[in-house]
């Protein structure tokens, strides 16, 4: 029965082996609950043994499932090294879900997104742009194959990148005078984000209890609040060029600056896919060149 057994079966085993459940399988490969069952029962039968012993709690890999793993794992590691050494890049195929922190949605995505359609043109791709904490649980939920986030994410299944870091100023409305960090409203990132905490942190402990940050889940709305004077802003200093150009912000100086957001290219090492680090790369170039672009404009 083995002639029966075929490439998608052993991907879908793979996948509810390491997910352990066929709903987040049939999420993670866009299948149907019933499609996912269905492999699982016909490479069963093709193997001639039970490969999950299936529970309330999910599937686990009974022993005959756990000797095709590794084999399984081999022929994944095999298919891979074909797609990467013979298949041309513009032939390659395939869906790669993309998760983005705003300030690099802001920045350099779009440039990004350009030199990857260039290296591999027919590779589509699904783009979710969030804060860095949902996006961690995306990548490690396997929603995600690569993440653009505040980094790099400890955890022993995934790679990290480090990109440039992105330098963050204070802003205020151009026609304002002075700024008193005690009273004036603070505008940032939103709450549950890594700068939110620090900048709140370290406000209180120069200020008081009494200051006050105004966070937002939009970096473009934060600079048209301290352009109307609702504040004043600790925001991405790669962002606001054209915004100073205008003449509508300025740029001041409180005698200290929020410390540099760090950003990685993060991904699942076990995914076995190569054209995931091949895109963690091109992010890594892409980030580099805008940082140098951004120097020369300074």
């Amino acid at each position: 029965m083995l002639d029966t057994l075929t490439l998608d079966q052993l991907r879908t085993f793979l996948c509810v082996a390491r997910l352990g459940g066929v709903r987040r399988t049939a999420e993670t490969m866009n299948l149907s609950q019933p499609a996912v069952t269905a492999r699982i029962a016909a490479l069963e039968e093709a193997i001639g043994a039970r490969l999950f012993d299936r529970s309330a709690s999910g599937m686990r890999l009974t022993r005959t499932g756990e000797a095709l793993l590794a084999h399984a794992e081999r022929i994944e590691a095999t298919l891979e090294a074909i797609r990467e050494n013979v298949v041309a890049p513009g032939d390659l195929e395939g869906l790669l879900r993309l998760g983005v922190a705003e300030t690099i949605a802001q920045a350099w995505l779009p440039d990004f997104v350009s030199r990857l359609a260039d290296r591999y043109p027919r590779l589509s791709l699904e783009v979710s742009v969030d804060i860095s904490r949902n996006l961690r649980d995306g990548l490690i939920g396997r929603a995600l194959d690569l993440a653009l986030l505040m980094g790099p994410v400890s955890d022993y299944s995934v790679d990290n990148i480090d990109l440039p870091p992105f330098e963050l100023g204070w802003f205020c409305a151009a026609e304002r005078s002075a700024v008193d960090l005690a009273t004036v409203p603070v505008i940032s990132y939103a709450r549950n984000t890594r700068p939110f905490r620090e900048i709140l942190d370290v406000l209180r402990e120069r200020y008081g209890a009494g200051v006050r940050v105004f966070p937002t889940t939009s970096l473009s709305a934060g600079f048209e609040m301290v352009a109307a004077d609702l504040g004043v802003g600790a925001l991405p200093m790669a962002l606001a060029r054209e915004r100073l150009a205008g003449g509508r912000i300025r740029p001041f100086d409180p005698g200290w600056r929020p410390n540099a957001l760090r950003f990685t290219a993060s991904w699942r090492a076990e995914a076995g896919d190569f054209v995931i680090a091949r895109a963690a790369e091109i992010a890594r170039e892409t980030a580099l060149d805008h940082a140098g672009r951004c120097d020369r404009n300074s």
